[in-house]
């Protein structure tokens, strides 16, 4: 796995633990323009990062069939311009080539690869993994203290990857919550972790949604 040191990044693994995130994804025409917008406003990065995530991902796909073409499966997912490779390939080589051809792509300013060596997936597994990532998202939904939209969840072979742009305390909360999910095998927390003040800095205001309550203290 490879990080550059550009920003502050914590990458924590759990064997047998569940942990979050919901996705902080781009403004989504789904119900309309203002549906795109109210994301947008909520979403803790700027609405230039989350275009540049967009795109990231989009050439990502060309990059990646240039690489391996059908010997294997990757899937990339940017969150403020940190790029998280997953899936299966082959070989090492295969491994390093995917993550060089990535990283070379515009605005990509770290990059986290957790690609497996080994076949593919089956469907049963992808199947089950999309669950697993709807399930997480729905313990962080009837949580009170998250805002939803910092997170991004993400599921392969049983392992959940969590993202986004949180405190310390929201990342433990975060993960706290999941770890009573059953079927995760193991967690990966890849968060870009900011203070309580760094955030009240750079958090948008919204009146019809304003920031979540402390959680309560043990």
């Amino acid at each position: 796995m490879t990080v550059r040191p550009s920003i502050r990044l914590t990458v924590a693994l759990g064997a047998l633990a569940a942990a979050s995130l919901l996705s902080g994804c781009a403004p989504l025409l789904f119900g309309g323009a203002a549906f795109g917008t109210a994301m947008m406003v909520t979403d803790r990065r700027t609405s230039g990062a989350q275009v540049d995530d967009q795109a990231i991902e989009l050439k990502s796909v060309n990059r990646i069939n240039e690489v391996i073409g059908e010997r294997g499966r990757a899937s990339v997912t940017s969150f403020n311009r940190l790029v998280l490779i997953t899936g299966e390939v082959p070989t090492e080589a295969d491994k390093a080539n995917v993550e060089q051809s990535v990283s070379r792509i515009e605005n990509v300013r770290s990059t986290v690869n957790e690609l497996a060596i080994g076949p593919g997936a089956s469907l049963g597994t992808r199947s089950n993994d999309t669950l697993l990532t709807s399930k997480v998202k729905a313990s962080l939904i009837d949580a009170k203290d998250l805002q939803v939209n910092a997170f991004k969840v993400v599921t392969e072979r049983g392992i959940v990857y969590l993202m986004g742009r949180v405190t310390e305390r929201e990342a433990n909360r975060a993960s706290d919550i999941a770890r009573g999910i059953s079927g995760v095998q193991k967690v990966v927390r890849v968060f870009e972790v900011v203070s309580e003040s760094e955030l009240a800095g750079t958090q948008p205001t919204n009146p019809t949604n304003p920031p979540p309550a402390p959680a309560p203290a043990k």
